[in-house]
């Protein structure tokens, strides 16, 4: 864990689902995909990061990759990306996820909030 850099935390289980490609069938699969564009650097506003994707459910068991750490939500995703805001010591922190109400309770512990686009693109 780099200390530095700014923290960036994917809401997996979000991202996955803000593109209907298939993802209901393989949420494995599906979350494997998007780690493998983060590492590859589809990170947003131009990084670097220490990236985190939280995943939950049936997209357990995704392996980490250099570059981007994997936590799996033992319950609720949305809990343990509180948790890793909460937790961020005072560095930035960019959570990437398009729940209002997520948004609204890292906020509350300074965190900023971009949308899936923001991986998804570019």
């Amino acid at each position: 864990m780099d200390q530095e850099l700014p923290l960036l935390i994917v809401d997996g289980a979000n991202v996955v689902g803000s593109v209907p490609d298939g993802w209901w069938r393989d949420r494995r699969g599906a979350a494997e995909r998007l780690r493998d564009r983060l590492a590859a650097g589809g990170g947003p506003e131009g990084g670097p990061f220490e990236i985190v994707l939280v995943v939950e459910g049936r997209a357990r068991g995704v392996e980490p990759v250099p570059g981007v750490r994997v936590e799996e939500a033992p319950g609720s995703g949305d809990d343990l990306i509180v948790e890793l805001a909460r937790n961020a010591a005072g560095r930035p922190c960019l959570v990437v996820t398009a729940d209002r109400e997520l948004r609204r309770r890292v906020g509350e512990h300074g965190a900023r909030c971009v949308g899936p686009r923001a991986v998804l693109e570019g």
